[in-house]
C-alpha cells in the first residue's frame, strides 16, 4: 500500500480538537506535553477546551493544528512510515508536513509555526486587509479579474487555488470588495469574506519575512526523509535548503493546492491519501480534484484504529 499525507491549514480547528487522541494514545499525550513547554504556554488546555475566538487567533492556531498533525503521527508512525510516499500540507500545513518527514523537530516546528503566526498577524496589523472565498466557474480567469480589480481599487491577488471551483483571493479591503464585485459579473456562485486577521498569501505579508527568514535559519532544519510538495511549485521537495526557501516565498505567493494534489494522484494514483488532523477539508478538496484518489481522515482515536487496521 501506498500511502500520502496531507495536513490541513488554517480553519480547520475547533475547541475539543485531539483530545480523545490525547486520553487514548501515551505518544499523543506526549507530544502535546513537549510543545507546551516548547511555547511556555498551555496550547493543550486551549484546543481540547478552547474558548473558540481564541484558539483561533492565528498565533495559536498554527501550532495547535500542527501538533495534532504531528501527535496523530505519532501515534500512527512506527507502522504508517513505510508505506509513505509523499506528503503536503496547505498552507500551515507544509510546516506540519516537514515535521512528519523529519525535517523539523516538534517543538522546533511549533516555536517556528508560533512565530510564523505572530509576524503574520502582525503584517495584518501594519497592512489590514481581507480575503475572499469565490466558488464556481468564472467566464474570465481570476488571474485577470484580480488584476483588473487591483487597477481600479487595490491590490488583490489569487492566494488560494484550493479546486477548480474554490479559489481564495487575497489583498487590500478595496481590492477585495472590488474583485467581489467582478467575479460575481464572471458568474460566481458565491463570493464572501473570510473571518482572518490579515491578507495571507499576498504581498501584504511581505512585513513578515524578514523575521520569517530568521526564524526558519534558525530552526535547524533538515533534509525531509521523504518528498514533500510545495505550495508555491506543486513539485517535491527533498533538500533543507529549498525547503526554507520556498516556504519563506509561501508567505506571499498563492497556495497551487490544486495542482498540489494533481501532481500527487499523477505519481501515486493508488495510493490512500490521509488527511491528518482535525477534520475532513482536504480530503473533501483531494475529491473535487482527483475524484478516484482514496482517501481517509485521520484525527481521532476511532480514525486512527481504522488506518491501523488498514495497514495491518
Amino acid at each position: 500500500m501506498d500511502i500520502v499525507l496531507l495536513f490541513p491549514g488554517q480553519g480547520s480547528q475547533k475547541p475539543g480538537m485531539a483530545k480523545d487522541l490525547v486520553d487514548a494514545h501515551p505518544a499523543a499525550r506526549e507530544l502535546f506535553a513537549g510543545v507546551d513547554r516548547a511555547l511556555g504556554t498551555p496550547l493543550s488546555t486551549l484546543c481540547f477546551e478552547g474558548p473558540a475566538e481564541e484558539l483561533t487567533l492565528t498565533h495559536n492556531a498554527q501550532p495547535a493544528l500542527l501538533a495534532h498533525g504531528l501527535a496523530v503521527w505519532a501515534v500512527v508512525r512506527d507502522r504508517v512510515a513505510p508505506f509513505v510516499r509523499a506528503a503536503a500540507g496547505h498552507s500551515l500545513g507544509e510546516f506540519t508536513a516537514y515535521g512528519a518527514a523529519g525535517a523539523l523537530t516538534p517543538t522546533a516546528a511549533a516555536t517556528l509555526v508560533r512565530r510564523r503566526g505572530a509576524l503574520m498577524y502582525e503584517a495584518g496589523v501594519r497592512r489590514p486587509g481581507a480575503m475572499a472565498a469565490v466558488l464556481g466557474n468564472l467566464s474570465t480567469p481570476i488571474d485577470r479579474l484580480c488584476e483588473r480589480a487591483s487597477g481600479e481599487a487595490g491590490t488583490v491577488v489569487p492566494a488560494n487555488y484550493n479546486s477548480p471551483e474554490q479559489v481564495v483571493v487575497s489583498g487590500e479591503v478595496a481590492g477585495v470588495d472590488r474583485a467581489i464585485e467582478l467575479v460575481k459579473e464572471a458568474g460566481a456562485k458565491r463570493a464572501v469574506k473570510l473571518n482572518v486577521s490579515g491578507a495571507f498569501h499576498s504581498p501584504l505579508m511581505e512585513f513578515a519575512q524578514p523575521g520569517l527568514d530568521e526564524a526558519l535559519k534558525a530552526s535547524g532544519m533538515r533534509a525531509p526523509a521523504f518528498p514533500v510538495v510545495s505550495n508555491v511549485t506543486a513539485g517535491p521537495v527533498m533538500s533543507a535548503g529549498e525547503a526554507q526557501a520556498l516556504l519563506l516565498r509561501q508567505l506571499t505567493s498563492p497556495v497551487r493546492w490544486t495542482e498540489v494534489v494533481g501532481y500527487l494522484a499523477a505519481q501515486y494514483p493508488s495510493a490512500l491519501f490521509v488527511e491528518m488532523g482535525p477534520g475532513n477539508v482536504l480530503t473533501g478538496l483531494v475529491k473535487r480534484i482527483a475524484p478516484g484518489v482514496a482517501t481517509a481522515t485521520c484525527g481521532t482515536a476511532a480514525e486512527v484504529d481504522a488506518l491501523l487496521a488498514k495497514v495491518a
